[in-house]
């Protein structure tokens, strides 16, 4: 059976300073049409960081940016052909410390090339993908919340209109609410039962 929430995304690109904000637009692309839009501004910042670091870091200038959305986690990777592991330099140098910031987790592995893998991963909320609209309540429910018009508030049950006491219209709301009243008055009249 095929799941709509498993996703998977794959380009490869030449790593340099002006491709950058290039990929930043195609991830942007593919988060939203996933209804992800609340995640596109963290994980493109992020992906930005490890692009980043390939250009200023790896000899070889090839990447490979991958995404992978399974109904919980999103994860972000950047994989290169540069076999030096990266270093988490603080949060004033940006880089990885900016992507440990963004993230719910991050980490690194080689690859079989003997270059690195770069990921990071964000927990994202099931209410996410709910609609941001309430629906429509049932007829049903709609007319259960109004009062029929042209009846009272409250008028105890075998008591017409016109043998009610108008005095103690009060007191009588104030019996019923307690429970004071029976659910039927057996006499009609000012004493009630």
């Amino acid at each position: 059976m095929n799941d709509p929430t498993h996703c998977y995304y794959c380009v490869e690109v030449e790593a340099r300073q002006e491709r950058v904000a290039q990929i930043r637009r195609i991830l942007s692309a593919h988060l939203k049409y996933w209804k992800l839009d609340l995640q596109v501004a963290p994980v493109c910042q992020g992906v930005d960081e490890l692009l980043l670091n390939v250009v200023a870091h790896a000899d070889e200038k090839n990447a490979v940016v991958e995404l992978w959305w399974n109904g919980k986690h999103l994860i972000a990777s950047v994989s290169d052909n540069d076999g030096r592991p990266p270093r988490l330099l603080g949060p004033a140098r940006g880089g990885l410390a900016k992507v440990a910031a963004l993230s719910d987790g991050w980490g690194t592995c080689g690859t079989r090339g003997g270059g690195k893998l770069v990921w990071f991963t964000r927990r994202v909320e099931a209410a996410e993908r709910l609609p941001l609209s309430w629906p429509i309540p049932s007829p049903v429910l709609r007319e259960a919340k109004h009062r029929p018009k042209g009846l009272p508030a409250l008028v105890p049950v075998g008591v017409p209109a016109e043998g009610r006491d108008t005095h103690g219209r009060e007191a009588v709301a104030a019996r019923a609410l307690r429970g004071l009243i029976p659910s039927r008055v057996t006499r009609y009249g000012d004493a009630l039962m």
